[in-house]
C-alpha cells in the first residue's frame, strides 16, 4: 500500500482510496455516467466498502467524495425505480437502506466533501456524515416529495437534527433546492468554500482531526451520537461511559506522556 494512496473497488460504483500517512480514507463515489444515482448496486457496494472501513483500525477519518465534475450524488436511481415492481422494490428497500446506515455507523469521524448536485439520498448520504464541507457549486435538497415519496434514506431524521423541525419541514415540503450560500446560511453545510476546493479542504480537515487518537476519536463520536436528544442527566451518563472506555487506554497513556515529554504522540490505537 503506497503512501500516496491504495484504491480497492467495490462493484462498479465505489472505490477506498487510502492514504496511510494520514490515517485518511476516501470513499468514492464513482458512478460518472449517472451523476452517481444510488442503484440497488450501487447501494450494496456503499455499504460493503463501509463494512470494511468499519473494522480497519488504521482509518482514523473517512471523506466521502465523488468523481463526477458536476454532481455529488442526485439521489436514487429513478430509471431502475421505475422499472421495478412492487414485490423488488420491497427487497430492494433493506439494500438500499444499509448504504445509507453504513455510512451513518461508520465509527470514526465522517466528512462530507460535496461539489455539484447532492440532492434527495445523495444529500442524505451527506447528511449521514459528521461534517458537511461544500463549495461553491454545490446544490443540496430534498426533493422526493415531488416524486410522490419522502425521504427515505435518513433525512427526515437528520435534518432536523441539524437545522431544527420547523426549517426541515419547510425543506422537506418544498422540496427545493438550495445553493452553497444559502445552505451555508441555514446550517445545512459547515464549511463553505470556493468552486472546486471542496475535495481539498475536506481531505485537509480529515487530516487535521485524524493526527488525534483513534481511541479518542471514536468515543467522542459515539458520546456524541448516543447522548444527542437525551436529556442532560442521562447525557452525562453516556458521555462518562464513553470516558471509561478511554481512561485506561494505551492512547490516553501515550498521550499524556506525548503531551508532558514535549513531543507528538505515537498513538498505539488501542
Amino acid at each position: 500500500m503506497s503512501e500516496q494512496g491504495a484504491e480497492q473497488r467495490f462493484g462498479e460504483y465505489v472505490v477506498v482510496r487510502r492514504h496511510t500517512s494520514s490515517h485518511v480514507a476516501e470513499l468514492v463515489l464513482d458512478r460518472p455516467k449517472a451523476m452517481n444515482a444510488v442503484s440497488t448496486d450501487m447501494a450494496r457496494s456503499i455499504a460493503a466498502a463501509c463494512e470494511a472501513l468499519a473494522t480497519d483500525r488504521d482509518v482514523r477519518a473517512v471523506v466521502l467524495t465523488s468523481t463526477h465534475e458536476r454532481a455529488f450524488c442526485v439521489g436514487a436511481d429513478l430509471k431502475e425505480r421505475n422499472s421495478l415492481t412492487d414485490a423488488e422494490l420491497v427487497r430492494q428497500r433493506p439494500l438500499a437502506r444499509a448504504a445509507y446506515t453504513g455510512v451513518l455507523d461508520l465509527p470514526m469521524p465522517t466528512v462530507a466533501a460535496v461539489h455539484g448536485f447532492a440532492l434527495g439520498g445523495g444529500f442524505e448520504l451527506a447528511l449521514a456524515c459528521d461534517l458537511i464541507v461544500a463549495d461553491g457549486t454545490a446544490v443540496v435538497g430534498l426533493p422526493e416529495v415531488s416524486v410522490g415519496v419522502i425521504p427515505g434514506g435518513g433525512g427526515t431524521q437528520l435534518l432536523p437534527r441539524r437545522v431544527g423541525a420547523a426549517r426541515a419541514a419547510e425543506l422537506i415540503f418544498s422540496a427545493r433546492r438550495v445553493e452553497a450560500g444559502e445552505a451555508a446560511d441555514l446550517g445545512l453545510i459547515d464549511v463553505l468554500v470556493p468552486a472546486g476546493e471542496a475535495h481539498a479542504e475536506g481531505l485537509a480537515l480529515a487530516g487535521r482531526i485524524a493526527v488525534n487518537s483513534p481511541v479518542g476519536l471514536r468515543a467522542a463520536k459515539r458520546a456524541l451520537r448516543l447522548g444527542h436528544g437525551l436529556d442532560l442527566r442521562a447525557g452525562l451518563e453516556i458521555e462518562d461511559a464513553a470516558w471509561r472506555s478511554v481512561a485506561f487506554s494505551g492512547d490516553r497513556a501515550e498521550g499524556v506522556a506525548a503531551f508532558n515529554e514535549k513531543r507528538r504522540p505515537e498513538w498505539p490505537g488501542e
